[in-house]
């Protein structure tokens, strides 16, 4: 059977990649003989793989129209099988059936791994399974990678509750854009739906339309948002600080062209110093990097 191909990405998406495969290798040895079960929880995992596409002009000496270059290239799925040492348990989420039928087919092809593939809404599965006693002898990764603004902040809530995964999440920060207009009168009910799903509640309104406008010539106000694409992610930085002890710094992605499409977090949850000091010198080391790093504890 011909693997699906998952056609996606960019120079934004090796970077944020790598960035997490190095968080994963710091993670697991930093505390591989310190818990009982390491987990990494992957909520939109695709199909594991990704497919590139490069065009290539071959010259005009050899006369010839521009090579495609196709490549299958390690999605996070794959990504998180390979980190060494290794995870005891891995989950796959994926609401695509087809995506999950390739999921099944890498469970198939690591039979020795204790790999769980769901398939449903990441949203519903992990508010209604990540609520576990066992966190207390374990830890965990989860990586929020959604295909536009389906995290909610419902989900959020409840990893943070667990006090013992760190996530990484590609918040969309283009889509906030978008949906959060200049006037607050353009923001039709499913944006503003959106808005309060992914924020937890209808605050933002005020918070990020604070000042109503001189009336025009027919008496009619309204409010204007203020904040550029840089105080959009500061005060998304801000939310996630009201449920997690520590946020980094994010990385803006990508980093090589403008605008800002997307803010990479990484927010703890467990509040213990010394967990909040070791993920935050492995983090900020790999998000200003980009590479593996040797930060364990000493």
């Amino acid at each position: 059977m011909m693997a699906v191909e998952h056609d996606f990405g960019g120079q934004h998406t090796e970077l944020k990649l790598s960035i997490v495969e190095a968080y994963l290798k710091a993670f697991t040895l930093a505390l591989r003989d310190k818990f009982r079960d390491l987990w990494y929880i992957d909520a939109f995992a695709g199909t594991g793989s990704r497919t590139t596409r490069t065009t290539v002009d071959a010259g005009e000496i050899l006369e010839s129209r521009p090579i495609e270059i196709v490549e299958t290239r390690r999605g996070s799925a794959r990504i998180a099988i390979d980190v060494r040492p290794a995870f005891d348990h891995i989950v796959f989420i994926e609401s695509n059936p087809t995506y999950c039928a390739e999921l099944r087919r890498l469970k198939e092809q690591n039979p020795n791994r204790d790999i769980i593939v769901v398939e449903g809404d990441a949203n519903r599965a992990i508010q209604e399974s990540i609520e576990w006693d066992g966190w207390r002898f374990a830890r965990g990764v989860i990586f929020l990678d959604p295909y536009g603004m389906e995290v909610e902040w419902k989900t959020l809530q409840a990893i943070a509750k667990t006090q013992a995964i760190d996530v990484w999440f590609l918040f969309p920060l283009a889509g906030l854009f978008r949906n959060a207009t200049r006037k607050l009168s353009d923001i039709d009910s499913h944006k503003r739906a959106a808005l309060t799903r992914i924020f937890g509640s209808d605050a933002w309104e005020n918070e990020l339309y604070p000042t109503e406008t001189p009336p025009d010539l027919f008496g009619q106000t309204d409010r204007h948002r203020q904040a550029n694409v840089q105080d959009l992610e500061r005060y998304v930085k801000g939310r996630l600080e009201t449920i997690f002890p520590k946020v980094l710094k994010p990385l803006a992605l990508p980093t090589n062209a403008k605008p800002q499409r997307f803010s990479l977090f990484l927010c703890i949850s467990n509040p213990e110093p010394k967990a909040i000091g070791l993920a935050t010198r492995i983090g900020n080391h790999i998000l200003k990097t980009g590479i593996s790093s040797n930060v364990v504890p000493r």
